[in-house]
């Protein structure tokens, strides 16, 4: 947070300095420093210094954007950081509320849908600017419209992917946005294609979830487990969200309470020191992983 506050006055006295170029082109500096500290946050181990540094992060890198707007790592960034503090901050407070304050937890929804719309609207400007007409060309022709994205830019398609998939999980009653699934596949499956191993298997993670929209709306528990593996193999082991993906998804929706508990005991036993590139995600898992399992006689009624 200290490095962000920093930049933040440095920002301000950029401002102060005469010259249109020479101030866009101190900007520019400072926008490219905090676009690759922002990378950073995956490291920490406190999730809620985190979860209180996000906001004024991302707030300024959204006045970064409005001076450079085309400056792909700020669009980037803010697509990671809108998602990242969606997903792991607000969505899994969802239902928990729904059993205290259900008008609280249609709240927190609907807020958690609409900055997941809004990280995917910043994946899908980084993608414009190398690809003019890009999302145009998206909403008409998905799959012809990705063939042209190139190895480079598998970031913006996987965070396109992940936001949209994300916003439509928490709008199931949005029917246009349901209605854009085939375009979050083509995403991912372009991204797949062109990069399989890309962030330790993080793509197959993605498709752990997706594929388990069953088999009524086009997914497949088989081929969710196959991408479980998969994501597995790609990290070495060392992220345990496909464990609690796999437990969460396919584990509860097959009734295979063995296997859900197996899995998320293995997530809380892992030591998350032991990967300190990706200790946040993993500690986050891990709180995701209680959660499951305060939940699980809710989730298996049928084992009582």
């Amino acid at each position: 947070m200290s490095a962000l506050r920093g930049a933040a006055v440095a920002l301000t006295a950029l401002m102060l300095l005469g010259g249109c170029s020479i101030k866009k082109m101190a900007i520019k500096t400072v926008a490219d420093s905090m676009a690759e500290s922002s990378a950073n946050y995956t490291s920490d181990e406190d999730p809620e210094l985190i979860r209180e540094a996000l906001p004024f992060g991302l707030k300024t890198l959204e006045g970064l954007a409005e001076t450079l707007p085309n400056h792909r790592p700020l669009l980037r960034s803010l697509a990671s950081g809108f998602t990242s503090y969606a997903v792991g901050f607000l969505v899994p407070e969802i239902r928990p509320l729904e059993e205290t304050d259900l008008e609280r937890s249609r709240e927190l929804r609907v807020r958690s849908r609409l900055m997941l719309l809004r990280a995917r609207d910043y994946a899908l400007r980084s993608l414009e600017v190398e690809y003019p007409g890009f999302r145009a060309a998206l909403f008409a022709d998905a799959k012809t419209a990705v063939e042209r994205v190139k190895v480079a830019d598998v970031p913006d398609l996987y965070w396109a992917a992940a936001a949209w998939g994300s916003a439509v999980s928490q709008g199931k009653d949005q029917m246009d946005l349901v209605a854009e699934v085939p375009i979050v596949e083509a995403l991912i499956r372009r991204a797949l294609a062109l990069d399989e191993s890309w962030e330790q298997g993080s793509l197959h993670e993605f498709m752990i979830v997706f594929e388990s929209r069953g088999e009524a709306s086009g997914g497949s528990y088989q081929r969710a487990r196959q991408h479980f593996d998969r994501a597995m193999a790609l990290s070495n082991g060392r992220k345990i969200g496909p464990l609690v993906s796999l437990a969460e998804n396919v584990s509860v929706y097959t009734g295979n309470r063995k296997e859900f508990d197996e899995l998320l005991a293995r997530a809380l036993e892992f030591d998350v020191n032991s990967a300190p590139e990706s200790r946040l995600i993993n500690i986050l898992g891990q709180r995701r992983a209680r959660q499951l399992q305060a939940m699980a006689d809710e989730l298996f009624p049928e084992d009582l």
